[in-house]
């Protein structure tokens, strides 16, 4: 994907921009943080959190604008036999803001360097839902990383090491969550499945 240059987001009259919460955004103590999606461009989402944070403490808007995150998790990668783990983005391109929404905290953000937009219907920011936001955090949260999988069925694959080191075969089925494939080899003229960790194999040339 080619580079694209950071450039300020361009502003826009309040009287066009619908900035109302979701429903029961408002209780009686006031006005309620909500999760709110921001586009930036991918690559960039560090950078531009700390744009937000800093805009939002330079300006004195801590009290609403009041986390921003970049969901990220852990993943292992196996290529060859050899693991390693990477943090990989969830959500590439996109920033998540808990704010109280208004017209000061919606300028501060919309128009931190690297922000091109909020996420909504037409020109109204809609924030997540309650179980999106719990689905989303459970899975930034885990402790447990994400095994990617490299093989697909029907692949021919060699296995590295174990009881059947050096032998040969197809990859049957997958089985992400042991980190595990099923593997059918040549064993005394017969095929016979064999249960491999992901670690333990390679793709056979």
């Amino acid at each position: 994907m080619a580079e694209q240059h950071e450039h300020a987001a361009p502003t826009h009259e309040f009287d066009d921009i619908d900035i109302a919460g979701g429903e029961g955004a408002a209780t009686e103590e006031g006005p309620r943080a909500e999760w709110f999606v921001i586009h930036s461009y991918s690559g960039m989402e560090n950078k531009v959190k700390k744009n937000i944070e800093h805009r939002a403490e330079s300006m004195g808007m801590t009290d609403r604008i009041l986390e921003v995150v970049v969901p990220t998790e852990t993943e292992i990668e196996i290529r060859n036999g050899v693991r390693r783990e990477v943090e990989r983005r969830v959500f590439p391109g996109y920033i998540l803001v808990n704010m109280i929404m208004d017209e000061d905290s919606w300028y501060v953000v919309r128009n931190s360097p690297g922000v091109t937009g909020f996420v909504g219907m037409g020109n109204k920011p809609t924030p997540l839902r309650q179980d999106e936001v719990d689905k989303i955090m459970k899975r930034i949260e885990s402790d447990a990383p994400r095994i990617k999988v490299s093989f697909q069925r029907g692949e021919h694959v060699r296995i590295l090491s174990g009881p059947f080191a050096e032998f040969s075969g197809v990859v049957d089925d997958i089985f992400p969550d042991k980190g595990k494939a099923r593997v059918l080899v040549s064993f005394f003229n017969r095929e016979t499945p064999v249960e491999v960790d992901f670690i333990q194999l390679e793709r056979d040339a």
